[in-house]
């Protein structure tokens, strides 16, 4: 907090809310933060110079997520621009076979996000597959869509992505346990993923031939320009990133001294699994470009942290967790709630996983705590309640995959609910674990 300026509660939901019109009107997500941190604070009472500090102190507060982000972009761009997530997406399918489709379908997007793809690119590179198999077998766009999306959310919520590195920096542990403990939950929002698309498998129009035909083309095209490494070799990198990344949570279960005292950080291990899984695949000499791609697909993300933290600044600098607070104990509601509720709310408002957790982890992340849950239970569960309702349509990822499956924006609404249904049974399965058993 900025020493001296208190902010009123009220005056925080307004500057959110100028933040979430502004978004809906279209502005950058990160000006729309930036403008609603900016207004709150001076409403509230906050001068022109607080204001700055406020601001520029919530910035600042992101700053070691970022850099964590910004490492996780060289794994990104080695696996995308590589031809690795291709590779693992392709085998996956065709592994699984016709009989089992759209479970390869949602498994294989799981897995592209689980080995560090973001989830919109994930969906655009399993699309073209999907939309070939959904017409040769027959399954809506629609069934389609949910299980690419499912999918992606149940792999998003345990890999080295944005959001599961901003959960764990918001509540003091390491990326791994956040990914730890929601397996679980993941492993449950596939399942569900994979029971919502079959039922809806023939609900609404199966791609054509021209859609089916298209995303082909676009696929034989960008393979024409490159060979695809194997599926060995293109394991090399993420399986690394995982292992290292679980050497302290196993030596913690094992009671293993030398694996507990190993801490080297994601920083360090996704860069490193990038590099090394780059010269496996013999294409050592494109690092440059493809760690340049992974920093530019990362440039939206950090701008949007960087707007979350000004928000979240606001937020934190004003009594509006207090309020929350005392509103749960009035109304009885157990206080390990507001950790997925916060997810929930913050998620919806920005339509983005990572700035839902940005914002409700430095809101209510010590109100949360002050309730006795630990920080592995409220970054879990805050996470998984950033995947209910984080794909509406005044963010990026709605559009994104309504258009890698050719979709109109009012088919790609019908979706939304389904989508919404994934989240909230991982977020039901996180919570029940960490506050019943």
């Amino acid at each position: 907090m900025v020493e001296g300026v208190s902010i009123a509660w009220w005056a925080a939901l307004i500057g959110l809310a100028v933040a979430i019109v502004l978004i809906l009107k279209k502005l950058n997500a990160t000006y729309a933060l930036l403008l609603g941190a900016v207004v709150g604070c001076l409403i509230g009472g906050a001068s022109l110079a607080q204001t700055v500090n406020v601001v520029v102190a919530g910035g600042q507060s992101v700053v070691g997520t970022i850099v964590r982000v910004l490492a996780a972009g060289v794994l990104a761009g080695v696996m995308m621009e590589s031809g690795a997530a291709d590779r693992i997406a392709k085998t996956i399918v065709a592994k699984f076979g016709e009989s089992l489709a759209i479970f390869s379908l949602a498994f294989a997007t799981m897995i592209i996000c689980a080995v560090g793809v973001f989830i919109p690119v994930a969906v655009l590179i399993v699309a073209p597959i999907a939309l070939e198999v959904g017409n040769r077998l027959g399954i809506s766009k629609l069934a389609l869509l949910v299980a690419l999306s499912g999918g992606g959310k149940a792999g998003n919520i345990i890999s080295p992505n944005p959001n599961t590195i901003a959960a764990a920096s918001g509540f003091g542990i390491q990326p791994s346990a956040v990914m730890v403990g929601s397996f679980i939950p993941a492993v449950c929002g596939l399942a569900m993923a994979v029971l919502l698309a079959t039922l809806l498998r023939n609900h609404g129009a199966a791609p054509t031939l021209a859609e089916a035909g298209n995303g082909n083309a676009n696929a034989d095209a960008a393979e024409s320009t490159r060979e695809l490494p194997t599926i060995g070799r293109a394991l090399v990198a993420p399986v690394i990133a995982i292992v290292l990344l679980l050497v302290n949570p196993i030596g913690s279960v094992l009671g293993i001294g030398l694996l507990t005292r190993f801490q080297v950080d994601a920083m360090y291990i996704l860069p490193f699994a990038a590099v090394v899984g780059l010269f496996v695949m013999g294409q050592g000499r494109h690092l440059l470009d493809y760690t340049k791609a992974g920093l530019a697909r990362m440039t939206d993300v950090v701008l949007i942290l960087i707007g979350a933290g000004a928000i979240g600044g606001l937020i934190t600098n004003s009594d509006l967790s207090t309020q929350i607070v005392n509103l749960i104990k009035a109304w009885g509601v157990s206080g390990s709630l507001l950790a997925p509720l916060a997810g929930i709310l913050m998620a919806a408002a920005t339509a983005s996983t990572s700035t839902g957790v940005i914002l409700g982890s430095s809101s209510f992340g010590s109100s949360i705590l002050d309730f006795g849950v630990t920080p592995v239970a409220a970054a879990v569960t805050m996470q998984a309640g950033a995947t209910v309702i984080d794909h509406l349509p005044h963010g990026n990822y709605f559009h994104v995959s309504g258009q890698a499956m050719k979709m109109t924006v009012g088919e790609r609404m019908k979706s939304v609910p389904f989508e919404s249904i994934v989240g909230l049974t991982m977020t039901i399965v996180a919570t029940l674990i960490y506050t019943l058993f």
